[in-house]
């Protein structure tokens, strides 16, 4: 690196508080020779306002351009995303009591009538009736000896499925889930980029 250099990576989405300053290493990692390195790292970039309401895009031209703005004649190579996804963080509300029960029986009946509408669709009781008829040789019409470890495999095997244990993670190993949400967010994330960058918008009456 010469002495007039310096190398910025912009971060892909970072947080921020409501009337907060977002400065150049909240959002990107600085490579710098040190008399610039500690101007660089608290160099403000944007003021967090209620009229930005949940998304800022900012754009690494921008952060260029308030770098030559305070510092002539360095060389600013950038590495990595173009831009930096800023997620406003409000103060949480408290949820309450009776809105967590009502939500989590909602689910619970939701999840519960789902798997016994599948079972129902694929005639799981008269599997197991024949299967216990096959291997016994008897006719039962509630093949327990089925039934049970039938039933505890199925929790047992959404626990697989999702990989955790209420917060504990069983393995390092993604879960189909979570690869879902990741690539759903990425989705988002490019979403936004295109729809709320306002570099990357020019109107026509643009001048």
């Amino acid at each position: 690196m010469t002495e007039s250099s310096m190398y910025i990576r912009l971060r892909h989405r970072v947080q921020a508080r409501l009337d907060s300053v977002i400065v150049l290493e909240d959002i990107a990692q600085i490579i710098a020779p040190e008399q610039y390195l500690q101007k660089m790292n608290r160099l403000p970039l944007y003021n967090v306002t209620k009229q930005d309401k949940n998304i800022i895009v900012i754009d690494v031209m921008k952060v260029i351009e308030k770098i030559t703005e305070v510092t002539k004649g360095i060389d600013v190579q950038t590495i990595g995303p173009p831009q930096t996804i800023v997620e406003v963080i409000y103060e949480s509300k408290k949820v309450s009591l009776p809105l967590f029960i009502g939500v989590w029986v909602l689910l619970f009946v939701g999840a519960s009538l789902a798997i016994m509408n599948f079972h129902e669709d694929v005639s799981m009781r008269e599997v197991h009736q024949r299967l216990y008829t096959v291997v016994t040789g008897n006719v039962d019409e509630h093949p327990l000896l089925f039934q049970i470890p039938y039933s505890f495999g199925l929790g047992l095997g959404m626990i697989l499925f999702f990989n955790h244990v209420f917060k504990k993670r069983i393995n390092e190993e993604p879960s189909p889930l979570e690869v879902e949400m990741f690539n759903y967010q990425q989705d988002l994330d490019h979403y936004v980029v295109m729809h709320e960058n306002k570099e990357s918008m020019k109107q026509l009456d643009d001048h």
